[in-house]
């Protein structure tokens, strides 16, 4: 039987919105703040950005309000090899190149030598699970990550899942059940933040169904505020949005109310945040600096955390001093935010540039 043709309007990729796509980009660089904080401070009530992990949760929300918007109205009429073929293609070079640095780094880390402790074998399993994104969680030196060579991948592991149930199933939800489903995983959510006393989980061994609660929630909610038009017109535009994610990102952290203050950020103010972003227009002044936050959004996190395991080998070795960290960690920030540059520009946009052309290329074959 012959495979029917798929029309190349349907490969097309619709406008964004500006200032979510601004947005993120801030959340990327909120996270590698964080993920450096966190190394030199354990006592996260004296971190100043001690939420920033649940940027996480803001990119679920942002994901399934993309997902919906670019895909409701042609899914049904796309077969479902190419919206996986269309999804890899945004999203699996990322993959690769950040398995490809963690390879690295856990090769020639010159504070430590894993790789003569777990050997050949152990470290190509550990690369091979890292590219197909197989949960494998064995180097208790890494404390279990779900992804050991490149950590930040447990997210891209929840998100394939989130796409791959969108396109088999959630595309055809009506908004009754897409409520059901945001109210169900809210409670799940809230049960996790109760018992667990925060929503930081998900990246390891232990915490792997946090991941699915925050993925359920957030990515079915960005969805709902989509598909019911909650777009909030306002003149807040890229600064007045920023100001207000940051708001959430360096909330104090509390022992006692995190677990609940951290699910009622991500289960009310995200959502609106998400509903304001939409509908903020963006100054002239700021379309510049507004498109390369969101052009080295994706690459900047995917990249940054196999340098994040040097990073905390060399706090580990050389016990170094606050004045020391001083100059290092703005430093190590601004140098792998330029990394992500070269990597969108010469890596990331190259090769998804041409998989794309290719996937035209065959569609337009077909079809003639």
């Amino acid at each position: 039987m012959q495979e029917k043709p798929i029309n190349p309007q349907l490969l097309k990729t619709k406008p964004h919105f500006e200032i979510l796509n601004g947005m993120r980009g801030l959340a990327a660089i909120v996270i590698v703040i964080f993920h450096f904080m966190e190394i030199i401070i354990t006592d996260f009530s004296q971190i100043f950005i001690a939420h920033g992990f649940l940027a996480v949760d803001f990119f679920f929300c942002l994901s399934g309000f993309v997902i919906s918007y670019a895909y409701d109205t042609r899914i049904a009429k796309m077969l479902l090899k190419t919206f996986i073929k269309l999804r890899l293609i945004r999203l699996q070079p990322l993959v690769v190149i950040g398995s490809i640095l963690g390879l690295l780094t856990f090769l020639f880390d010159p504070y430590s030598n894993l790789f003569a402790l777990y050997g050949f074998k152990e470290t190509a399993l550990l690369f091979t699970t890292s590219v197909f994104m197989i949960p494998y969680p064995v180097v208790s030196e890494r404390f279990f990550n779900l992804f050991n060579l490149n950590a930040p991948s447990w997210t891209l592991f929840w998100e394939y899942v989130a796409n791959l149930i969108y396109a088999t199933i959630l595309f055809k939800a009506t908004k009754r059940v897409l409520v059901i489903l945001v109210l169900l995983s809210a409670t799940f959510l809230f049960y996790i933040g109760w018992q667990y006393g925060n929503l930081l989980g998900g990246w390891n061994d232990s915490t792997f169904f946090h991941g699915l609660a925050r993925i359920s929630f957030s990515f079915t909610m960005g969805m709902l505020v989509h598909r019911s038009g909650w777009i909030i017109k306002n003149k807040f535009g890229l600064i007045g949005m920023s100001a207000l994610l940051m708001l959430a990102l360096v909330t104090p952290y509390n022992d006692q109310w995190s677990g609940i203050v951290e699910p009622i950020i991500v289960v009310f103010y995200f959502p609106l945040l998400l509903s304001l972003g939409a509908g903020a227009t963006l100054a002239k002044k700021h379309e510049k600096i507004n498109k390369l936050s969101g052009d080295i959004s994706y690459p900047l996190y995917m990249t940054h955390y196999p340098f994040m395991w040097v990073f905390a080998n060399y706090v580990s070795v050389t016990q170094p001093n606050i004045a020391e960290l001083w100059w290092v960690i703005p430093i190590s920030i601004i140098l792998l935010i330029g990394f992500a540059y070269i990597v969108t520009e010469f890596l990331d946009f190259p090769i998804r540039r041409y998989l794309k052309d290719r996937l035209k290329e065959k569609t337009i074959k077909k079809t003639n």
